[in-house]
């Protein structure tokens, strides 16, 4: 564990970056546990130490240890988010993205939502039916800012980590359905996520729920979303039959809207599929350290 709130000394951090490289194996992981206890607080420091070093061991041991930092610290924060509840499924995202891009600005995630909130409020109009709305989300999510599903590349990790899908406006078929729902929910339109096995959908419900258990506030579901497919929009029937193909038996959190710890835990197992695939072991191991937060 680090210690986010420990004194640092830019003396004593000078002296233990000299000492990163040495030899002694026991030595430096000694050095290293002393900068690790810093926590986060220490990364600017070390990453000035990395700009006016020559030396390419020193600088190479100087990445790891930022990196162990960043990631204990996105364990962390993982951690509190599960624990408090994870109401908030946009916080939950973000730390999420921060495994791959510490330095993450939430203002610019908050201003790029805003813009589409914004833009979605500017064409509803009083009066409007649940499809009506749905339309509208779906009008300007995909044809004002041509969102899309990234069908070139589906196995991309770049598909799992939300500021790139805000900046590209390509996505799997789980990040488009978390931009659609927080785009929806921000303007009061229930809109939230559905586990479906090998795919991942939405559901308009028929009226807002008041926390993130679904089994008391869920079972009035109006229609589902598609939100890969250009929001395309179906019912039950649809579902059934998607669960035949798959020979999966019907089960209610396959037609209802999952928890946000759920949604955050299929996020992170896209990017084990993903880096599995790309051949990343060491990202792998970390995520699936992530996942053990949740157990």
């Amino acid at each position: 564990m680090t210690g986010d709130n420990a004194s640092i000394n830019k003396s004593e951090i000078d002296a233990l970056v000299k000492l990163l490289d040495d030899p002694d194996i026991e030595i430096s992981r000694q050095i290293e546990d002393r900068l690790l206890f810093f926590g986060d607080g220490v990364i600017e420091y070390l990453e000035s130490a990395w700009e006016k070093s020559f030396d390419i061991s020193i600088q190479q041991r100087l990445e790891e240890v930022i990196h162990k930092i960043q990631f204990e610290k996105v364990k962390m924060d993982l951690s509190i988010w599960d624990l408090s509840g994870g109401n908030d499924l946009l916080e939950g995202v973000l730390i999420i993205n921060r495994y791959q891009y510490p330095d993450l600005k939430k203002e610019k995630i908050l201003f790029e939502l805003e813009e589409l909130k914004r833009e979605a409020w500017l064409h509803f109009g009083y009066e409007m039916s649940p499809l009506e709305k749905v339309n509208v989300l779906n009008h300007v999510l995909y044809q004002v800012k041509g969102f899309s599903g990234n069908t070139a590349n589906h196995q991309d990790p770049q598909n799992s980590y939300l500021n790139l899908v805000l900046e590209t406006k390509k996505g799997n078929q789980l990040s488009l359905a978390i931009v659609y729902s927080l785009v929806a929910q921000s303007i009061g339109v229930p809109i939230y996520g559905v586990n479906l096995p090998q795919h991942f959908i939405l559901a308009y419900l028929n009226q807002d729920r008041t926390n993130d258990q679904p089994a008391h506030h869920s079972r009035n579901v109006l229609f589902y979303i598609n939100a890969f497919n250009r929001g395309f929009v179906f019912n039950k029937n649809d579902v059934d039959f998607f669960l035949k193909q798959l020979d999966q038996n019907a089960r209610d959190e396959f037609y209802y809207p999952c928890p946000n710890k759920s949604i955050v835990m299929r996020l992170i197992h896209n990017l084990i599929s993903s880096y599995e695939k790309l051949g990343y072991e060491s990202k792998v191991k970390e995520l699936r350290e992530l996942l053990e937060v949740f157990h």
